[in-house]
């Protein structure tokens, strides 16, 4: 993110930088999930290469890697390299060299405008460079004119010294304006579940601008460079890892650790194309190594608040230890200068000479510098957006959702059931714990109220993450009454709240101190119903708020808690995904044989989103005897973001799942959403009763 953009909210990054770091935390929500960020950051900072002894070593490993890397972006499987169908619209004339503003098209309708600067002397074929843009907005009456042109004096630069260079706008802040902010500013959280992120376009589209450049008759296609700064300094990095046509690289304030991500917090300065989807859990060094071992110069200033160099030298550290174990230590640098985020000669002499000595064997004296010689205008390539362009929507296409066929038979069913748990928990919940936290429950002294006795029962769910059950029982309880186990969310335990006895009081506090409305009355009365069928000994009730509603709700502004869950994502984690393994803990904790035992007949019972974390809870513990959904969304565009899931399947199928293994009850919900699940329970025999209205 170049702080030259407005969106960037640099004012106010710098702000509240400090109220995002773990030590500003100030509730017992805020320390909490400050913990477990400060845990499952440390767990996820390991040496990165320390399996990789000889090169043989890293050549098996780097497959491996960068197709899991592909995967994360959104590329795998790769698309179709379709025609580019290159058009050029204009040209410049420069004493030393033209610039040809073209676009291409990277997938049918997906359009990136371009200049092309090549050298009027020249024998031979050239060296080229790819140049990809951070963010810069110019923009004359209302129109953007592209961030390649806020870049153009390095094109010009390359050009005026013997390279070729192409320089492409992004989807953000380019001529065809798309988003980089889908989670960021937009509250797109089906983004994670798409397993979209827009770093996987301006990836593709960096690599189909090397098919571009290799198809120029001016280009040595075996001599292709790439740098960009910021925005563009991470697309280096991306393209660079899959592509190895890409000989030489220097991407700039592209790169950081995770702790300086997600424990100091500077994701708050980032949009979302800076980063992959986590499916696996990666820091970013292992993305670096995946350059080695061709040349790379790591650039980067010392006072860049949103690339701090504490954890640049941590990521070059790494990377380096892999260079020599390739024996390729003189073709990694790290340079250094003084300096903020900014794109300064400093920066750009270095990269400038490292290209040379790279690409071209020579280090001449720099003694031109890099220049702005067009106006904006001059360089703007479209006069209008096309008619089939789909740029400005690329997150709706980019990847693919998952439209599944009903299983044919019941042998169709178990295998595609079969196939969707695996997948759920390697791609949707890879970032669960191994293992549940050892030991029992602890109790609570019992709080006698009303005819109602109240337990509350501690929920270990993992490292750093302490919750409770609020268990109710009735006189007339005994080891043979069933219990409904509700999951709340934030106005469910407001609910609670105003529905329990005075005594329950003390036990109940917290809450986000952002909800200043009442409790609806009917969700008050639905609770208070609850309560009396305990008192009649038609069941117990145990309430359930998983991480950040209730007691371990985070404060702060809606601009802190948006960031709180995008730091989810980078630990490969959502929040609602984690949500539904503190479900599948309190189900477990119910069945501890001094709370109510194994053989516990238990209704989960969620509403709303938290109905939809219920439901895939059951998925992963033995099943219940009820799953009760109140309001489902119908899908999880609308619903939970668990990561990559609408690639594999919905909630509907989610039903499906669900009810083979249980009946499944969903209240306050259209039938035709559900129409998948009860024609899949028909074809593979089910009992009649597994889906109920």
């Amino acid at each position: 993110m170049d702080a030259s953009y407005p969106g960037c909210r640099w004012r106010w990054f710098c702000g509240i930088l400090p109220a995002l770091a773990v030590g500003a935390a100030e509730g017992p929500g805020d320390k909490m999930v400050a913990a477990q960020f400060a845990a499952e950051t440390a767990r996820l900072e390991l040496p990165a290469y320390a399996d990789v002894r000889t090169a043989a070593d890293w050549d098996r490993r780097k497959a491996e890697d960068r197709e899991k890397l592909r995967d994360m972006l959104g590329l795998l499987p790769w698309p179709e390299k379709t025609d580019l169908k290159p058009t050029v619209t204009g040209v410049l004339d420069h004493p030393e060299f033209t610039v040809e503003k073209l676009h291409f098209q990277s997938r049918p309708g997906l359009y990136v405008t371009a200049n092309l600067y090549v050298p009027k002397q020249r024998v031979g074929k050239l060296p080229a460079i790819l140049y990809v843009c951070g963010h810069a907005r110019v923009v004359e009456g209302n129109v953007s004119m592209g961030n390649k042109t806020g870049y153009q004096h390095h094109g010009a630069w390359f050009a005026r010294h013997g390279y070729v260079c192409l320089m492409i706008d992004t989807i953000q802040l380019g001529e065809i304006e798309g988003l980089h902010h889908g989670t960021r500013r937009e509250g797109m959280w089906w983004w994670n579940a798409r397993g979209y992120t827009p770093a996987g376009v301006e990836a593709w589209n960096g690599i189909r601008a090397l098919d571009y450049l290799q198809s120029r008759p001016e280009v040595d296609g075996a001599k292709i460079g790439m740098t960009g700064r910021s925005g563009g300094g991470a697309y280096t990095w991306y393209t660079a890892a899959l592509d190895e046509r890409v000989k030489v690289a220097v991407p700039v304030a592209g790169i950081t650790d995770l702790h300086n991500h997600v424990v100091d917090g500077v994701v708050a300065g980032h949009c979302d194309c800076m980063y992959w989807v986590n499916t696996y859990r990666w820091d970013f060094a292992r993305l670096a190594g995946l350059l080695a071992p061709r040349p790379l110069l790591i650039a980067n200033t010392d006072k860049d608040t949103i690339f701090p160099l504490d954890g640049v030298v941590r990521v070059h550290r790494q990377v380096a230890g892999l260079y020599r174990t390739l024996k390729a230590a003189d073709k990694l640098g790290l340079l250094i200068t003084e300096g903020p985020h900014k794109d300064t000669q400093d920066l750009q002499v270095p990269a400038f000479r490292w290209f040379n000595r790279f690409l071209k064997g020579t280090d001449p004296l720099i003694t031109v510098a890099a220049e702005k010689l067009f106006k904006p205008a001059d360089l703007r390539v479209l006069g209008g957006k096309p008619a089939d362009e789909w740029t400005t929507k690329a997150h709706e296409h980019f990847v693919a959702q998952a439209v599944p066929a009903v299983p044919a038979d019941a042998a169709a069913w178990a295998r595609q059931r079969d196939a969707w748990l695996a997948t759920l928990q390697a791609k949707s919940f890879g970032g669960w714990p191994a293992a549940s936290p050892a030991g029992a429950p602890a109790r609570a002294v019992p709080v006698a109220a009303d005819g109602l006795t109240l337990t509350v029962r501690d929920v270990p769910s993992q490292e750093a993450v302490a919750l409770s059950l609020w268990l109710v029982t009735g006189p007339k309880t005994t080891a043979a009454t069933p219990v409904r186990l509700q999951v709340l969310d934030e106005a469910g335990w407001r609910a609670l709240q105003a529905a329990a006895p005075k005594a329950w009081q003390p036990y109940l506090i917290g809450g986000d101190a952002a909800v200043t409305a009442p409790p609806a009355p009917e969700a008050v009365a639905q609770v208070r119903a609850w309560l009396e069928q305990a008192a009649a000994g038609e069941r117990s009730v145990g309430f359930f708020a998983p991480r950040g509603f209730g007691p371990t709700a985070w404060g702060g502004t809606a601009s802190v808690r948006n960031e709180i869950l995008r730091r989810y994502m980078l630990l490969g984690q959502t929040l609602e995904g984690m949500r539904v393994w503190d479900i599948r803990r309190a189900v477990e904790t119910v069945r501890q044989p001094d709370v109510l035992g194994a053989g516990a007949r238990i209704t989960l019972a969620g509403a709303g989103t938290q109905a939809v974390n219920a439901l895939y809870a059951s998925l992963f513990t033995a099943p219940v005897a009820e799953v009760e959904l109140t309001a489902p969304p119908a899908s999880h565009r609308t619903g939970p973001d668990y990561l990559n899931v609408l690639r594999h399947l919905d909630v509907p199928q989610a039903v499906a799942l669900a009810a083979e293994r249980q009946p499944v009850t969903i209240r306050q919900g259209n039938a035709d959403d559900w129409s998948w699940a009860k024609t899949t329970g028909l074809r593979a025999g089910w009992p009649a009763d597994r889906l109920r209205w």
